[in-house]
């Protein structure tokens, strides 16, 4: 076939690009298989053809002499015929194809991959640690019990009873795979008689049952530092479950959930707390007793005149912050609290003292906010009259 054409060949012109010769290799090999044309002598020739041609093209410097020399180029030293080779079909394009195409699950180069019998880490556990602001704040230290899966001390992880053995399985001969010829590839799956340990067990452990773990509880100290907030991971090496075959233990991740505080909001490393003082307070100015999240009281001066929302910063008084020594602020948000359930008497006072203060005479002086808030509704019917 020295004169043959194997850009025609795979019906691709001289300048397709490598995926396209391969999808053009794929079509072919499908279409001419020996296996699906059995009753077609020119099939096989065409097959083998087509892999001769892909063989060829697929290699960079390979295309490169047969563009310029043709296939005489390969004469020498690819003219054997032999697998590889230019002068027949090999394995090589064949199975580059249909590895491409089917992975690990497929026979010969294909079908490798992890060892089934090697040991397997154990998995990883959550547990999800409730703790409360205080503990937060100072740091705690807890001890939890959680199920796990240990390696059993009656049979030491094997799953064979003392004294036995497991065996190699005889499905798949202690490989942990089977294999099964499905026309022109073959597949490969994970033994169903082993589940792909590749070996299997006449005497189970009576205590694991042959699993070569067992399920107890297991007491913990988890240290909660101090400034951890809602929703950080704690991390204990090698206190998860107990791996497979002898493999290594997994991890334990402790997922820190901080219970919602009653008199304090968090906010990072800063608290804040909504604190009502009483009208008069507010408006003659005062003091108010405050508490802190250590436990402690503070005093915080209220100027006269203060309005609601209005928010004062405690410094240093809010969280303790991971791994400093540096703590954060507290605001107090103040809360202005009308009177209620007034008796006559009341009632005439504060009637009394709204007649004193009234901003008709004043002119607003006394209750800016709202006489500059009805100033602008007036001005908005104004220009609406307009």
């Amino acid at each position: 076939m020295s004169e043959t054409d194997y850009y025609k060949i795979l019906d691709v012109d001289k300048s397709a690009s490598a995926d396209e010769i391969k999808k053009a290799y794929r079509k072919k090999a499908m279409k001419h298989h020996p296996d699906q044309n059995k009753d077609n002598p020119e099939a096989e020739e065409k097959f083998k053809a087509a892999g001769q041609a892909y063989e060829v093209l697929k290699d960079d410097q390979k295309r490169a002499a047969y563009d310029q020399y043709g296939a005489a180029a390969f004469d020498g030293s690819m003219g054997g015929g032999g697998q590889g080779g230019a002068g027949g079909f090999g394995a090589g394009a064949f199975s580059d194809i249909f590895e491409d195409m089917f992975g690990d699950v497929m026979g010969g180069r294909g079908g490798g991959g992890r060892n089934p019998n090697a040991p397997q880490r154990g998995s990883d556990l959550q547990y999800t640690l409730e703790i409360n602001l205080d503990d937060a704040y100072r740091g705690k230290e807890v001890k939890i019990k959680i199920p796990v899966n240990e390696t059993c001390d009656g049979c030491k992880g094997s799953g064979a009873e003392e004294g036995t053995n497991a065996i190699k399985c005889p499905s798949c001969d202690g490989q942990g795979r089977v294999r099964q010829q499905q026309g022109f590839f073959t597949i490969e799956r994970t033994c169903s008689t082993c589940g792909g340990a590749g070996k299997t067990i006449k005497n189970p452990c009576k205590k694991c049952r042959g699993q070569g773990r067992i399920q107890k509880d297991k007491t913990l100290k988890i240290k909660v530092p101090a400034g951890v907030d809602h929703g950080r991971r704690i991390r204990l090496s090698g206190e998860g479950e107990a791996g497979l075959r002898g493999g290594p233990h997994g991890d334990l991740y402790a997922l820190i959930s901080v219970k919602p505080h009653k008199l304090f909001k968090r906010d990072g490393a800063n608290l804040y707390c909504r604190v009502p003082i009483p009208m008069t307070k507010a408006a003659l100015g005062g003091e108010v007793e405050v508490p802190t999240i250590e436990g402690a009281t503070s005093n915080v001066k209220i100027p006269a005149g203060t309005q609601t929302g209005q928010q004062f910063r405690l410094k240093g008084k809010g969280m303790s912050m991971l791994r400093s020594e540096a703590k954060g602020d507290l605001y107090i948000e103040i809360f202005v609290e009308t009177p209620v359930n007034l008796n006559k008497k009341q009632q005439g006072v504060m009637k009394n003292l709204d007649d004193m203060i009234s901003d008709i005479k004043e002119g607003g002086k006394h209750s800016p906010e709202s006489s500059g808030f009805f100033n602008k509704v007036k001005e908005f019917w104004d220009d609406l009259k307009d």
